[in-house]
């Protein structure tokens, strides 16, 4: 009989000990979600590494058995996405969107989002206190990757509206998500019609081109590309830049640390990624066929679920893994994940916390929070990490 999975309250507010009880106990174990059906969670750094990258453990949900967990289903104008792909799909779709976030052209993105940072931070300066989730970690990235894509002005509010009611529903409020849902089905359909009547000098312009030219993307998978882009890059972003600062505040010798040697600011987000990343748990695999993890056959249909919070703090991977230190020079961390599926806007998402933190801590040195530490809340998810807010004073 399959234990239960922890605690969801657990999971929401320190995710890091529940983590490290599976860890120490064993590195794989079926376990019953929050939805009563059966999936099993790998806690290791070795074998969450070596199945990010294997091939037998399927994205395509037409390999899951009939009872088992697959996670929220999506209409399929939003489902013929990246995370519900293998080869060679995955790879022709990959390949047309990776270009938009090469290290050379986002390092050209540098400029405009430290000029979006220093002006939100200069509407913060004014007051002297903010809520650095609502002000500042969220509308930089949604602004960027609305600018990506040429989402115009007007749609930005709705657009994070919705993906907060996607990614982490607000459990008071059930019907939220379908509405979300219903919404980007109005929404991407009519922006991509409007890119085909007026192009831009934008990446969804660049995909209607290429749909309507080549045929190398069937409508829904245009539409389901556009969403993914959308919703990767202002969740990723928002969460690693919000989780950041709290870990800073958390451990003031590093942030003083940080603002001795500016320059280490690289280094220190790879760090900060490992230390809290955004997803606690990559996207839900089915095997092709039979897998052994950790000794434990997994038979091939059911649901694996890789914890990369839990590889992360695996203390035979990363000494003193539970201590965040800036100068750490070990790296590998999977926060961002690893192998084909290595999220496609790592390097964006990296540019933009950079930028967001190392720009915060040079311009107020008195940055403190606003409410009591145990105050703050995270996002209701069991997958995405994040902070509904961070009130801060300085």
């Amino acid at each position: 009989m399959a234990a239960v999975f922890p605690d969801p309250t657990d999971l929401v507010d320190d995710p890091h000990p529940a983590y490290a009880r599976l860890r120490e106990a064993g590195p794989v174990h079926r376990v019953t979600g929050p939805d009563g059906l059966p999936v099993w969670i790998v806690t290791r750094y070795a074998d969450v590494r070596r199945l990010l990258a294997d091939p037998r453990l399927s994205l395509d949900k037409a390999h899951r058995l009939p009872g088992h967990y697959r996670g929220f289903t999506l209409p399929p104008a939003l489902d013929a996405n990246l995370l519900n792909m293998d080869p060679p799909d995955h790879t022709r779709i990959r390949g047309l969107v990776s270009r938009a976030f090469t290290p050379g052209r986002v390092e050209r993105m540098r400029p405009g989002i430290q000029a979006l940072a220093d002006r939100l931070l200069e509407r913060m300066a004014e007051r002297g206190r903010a809520d650095l989730v609502a002000e500042y970690a969220a509308p930089l990235p949604i602004t960027v990757i609305c600018d990506l894509l040429g989402v115009p002005d007007e749609s930005r509010r709705d657009f994070r509206e919705w993906t907060d009611a996607l990614v982490a529903p607000d459990p008071a409020d059930p019907g939220a998500a379908k509405r979300a849902v219903a919404s980007m089905l109005a929404f991407f359909p009519a922006l991509i019609a409007a890119k085909r009547r007026v192009p831009g000098d934008d990446l969804l312009s660049d995909l209607v081109r290429v749909r309507d030219g080549g045929d190398r993307l069937t409508e829904d998978e245009l539409t389901s590309l556009a969403f993914l882009v959308l919703v990767a890059g202002y969740e990723n972003a928002v969460q690693l830049i919000g989780s950041s600062v709290l870990a800073l505040l958390d451990h003031p010798r590093e942030l003083a640390a940080l603002r001795r040697d500016p320059g280490g600011i690289e280094d220190a987000v790879e760090e900060l990624a490992r230390y809290d990343g955004p997803a606690l748990l990559a996207i839900r695999r089915f095997p092709v066929e039979d897998v052994e993890i950790g000794g434990v056959t997994v038979p091939a249909g059911e649901t694996v679920m890789l914890s990369l919070a839990s590889a992360d703090r695996d203390p035979d991977r990363f000494p003193r893994p539970d201590h965040l230190d800036l100068r750490r020079r070990d790296g590998g961390h999977l926060a961002l994940g690893h192998g084909i599926h290595y999220c496609v806007g790592a390097p964006l998402a990296r540019l933009e916390t950079q930028i967001a933190v190392g720009a915060l801590v040079s311009r107020f040195p008195s940055l403190k929070l606003d409410v009591p530490r145990e105050e703050l809340r995270w996002r209701p998810s069991l997958r995405a990490r994040g902070l509904l807010a961070l009130p801060v004073r300085f």
